[in-house]
């Protein structure tokens, strides 16, 4: 869209989904590291037998579906207010359009996460699983920590990114 709003949710946008997609990732090597599988299917019940892991994946999760509180969110609603901050209305009813795609990720990503951590354990090999050591608990913590910050107090960091585009949207328009 062209404005300094759009421009910084697109940069938070890209950090966020950095830092989740690299909680998403190491959360998997760790279950794939325990269970030697990927299918979704056997994994139903994770979260009984691995309760640090599986909170952390449920508040990653949440995390990438945008729920407030999180660097997910602060992102999504910064790009859609500056989407929506352009006078074109055939824009505005697009950016309408986009912000309601957003109930799909959160179907698919509730889903996913429900059936590999909630319910029974739907393979008895794994109940006696290791838990989670104490630098797989550090890593998950470190990544965690800026996702909450970034949603809990953006206006730091997104008044740097405003301020850094400034050069950048003028040599642009």
């Amino acid at each position: 869209m062209f404005n300094k709003t759009a421009w910084t949710g697109a940069i938070l946008q890209s950090l966020s989904h950095g830092l989740l997609t690299a909680m998403f990732f190491a959360l998997i090597g760790m279950v794939y590291g325990r269970t030697h599988t990927r299918e979704i299917s056997k994994l139903g019940g994770i979260m009984k037998v691995l309760p640090f892991i599986g909170a952390i994946y449920v508040i990653t999760g949440l995390a990438y579906l945008g729920l407030p509180g999180f660097s997910g969110f602060v992102a999504e609603m910064t790009v859609f207010v500056g989407a929506f901050q352009h006078p074109d209305m055939f824009r505005r009813i697009l950016t309408i359009v986009v912000v309601s795609s957003i109930v799909v990720t959160a179907v698919y990503i509730l889903r996913m996460v429900g059936k590999i951590m909630m319910g029974p354990l739907s393979n008895e090999e794994y109940k006696d699983l290791p838990k989670a050591t104490w630098f797989e608990k550090t890593g998950l913590i470190l990544l965690l920590i800026p996702v909450i910050l970034i949603g809990v107090l953006p206006l730091g960091l997104s008044e740097m990114i405003k301020e850094s585009l400034q050069p950048f949207l003028e040599r642009l328009l």
